[in-house]
């Protein structure tokens, strides 16, 4: 579960939450504020036909950074089903924890950032794979190996996130003791609460439950390169702001291997 941390519940909150109307088109992408869902997803899918060849940028585009290549590297991440936040040119968390799932899928050292190697399998990506292509037009693979959530609708590749999945550590609450393990196998989803639940282990954003109300796919403000949660799969605070949009609850598959 989530080990709570303060943050700006405001800034939390007013991520837009933007459905998907095409299939492999992300959510949120370049929305601008005040921009309906409708026209945020239109312009991001007029944004794939227009937008050239994606150039690598001639510099190593890191956390912090801004400029026209960075907007750029958004738009590349985008097109891939990767979520790195507003299309606005600036490096920021998003942008940071999109890479980390790119970099994760493609084999790459997961540093969070744009030099050559990353630069050129931008060019010339791997496929994300599926390991249950046959298990649900709508449905939820977790890769706990390559530390990445993916997301299919209409059989389509739809999202690809970072994740945070058990730390494997041992702990103790309200009198019973266990390892930090995220448990594999097939589930489906059971129950979505709003906002930040309280559970016994902390407080947990938006959680998708998918083992009755133990364990969920939920936001949280500490979401590391390394597995540390309870058990939950956590998944960046912006993706959790949309994620339960774009499942049905209860219902849609889950399916989290190693």
């Amino acid at each position: 579960m989530a080990r709570f941390l303060r943050i700006n519940r405001a800034v939390a909150g007013s991520v837009a939450v933007v459905g998907i109307a095409l299939a492999g088109v992300v959510p949120g992408a370049g929305a601008a504020a005040g921009q309906t869902p409708a026209a945020a997803t239109v312009q991001v899918a007029a944004a794939r036909v227009t937008s050239p060849a994606y150039v690598p940028a001639k510099r190593t585009l890191e956390y912090g950074m801004h400029g026209s290549d960075v907007r750029a590297l958004q738009q590349r991440l985008a097109q891939l089903t990767y979520y790195p936040g507003a299309t606005d040119g600036q490096f920021g968390s998003s942008t940071l924890e999109a890479v980390w799932a790119f970099q994760e899928v493609q084999g790459l050292s997961a540093d969070g950032t744009v030099g050559p190697h990353t630069a050129h399998a931008l060019v010339s990506p791997r496929a994300p794979q599926s390991r249950y292509p046959r298990g649900g037009a709508l449905r939820v693979e977790v890769n706990l190996r390559l530390r990445v959530l993916q997301l299919y609708r209409n059989n389509k590749l739809a999202l690809v996130s970072h994740v945070s999945s058990g730390g494997g550590y041992y702990f103790c609450s309200d009198g019973s003791c266990s390892y930090a393990i995220t448990p594999t196998g097939h589930f489906a989803t059971t129950r979505f609460m709003p906002g930040w639940v309280t559970v016994p282990l902390g407080q947990m954003y938006n959680p998708v439950f998918f083992i009755g109300t133990a364990y969920a796919i939920h936001g949280d403000t500490d979401v590391p390169l390394q597995p540390v949660s309870h058990g939950c799969v956590r998944v960046p605070m912006d993706i959790a702001a949309f994620f339960h949009t774009l499942v049905k609850t209860p219902g849609t598959p889950v399916y989290i291997y190693n």
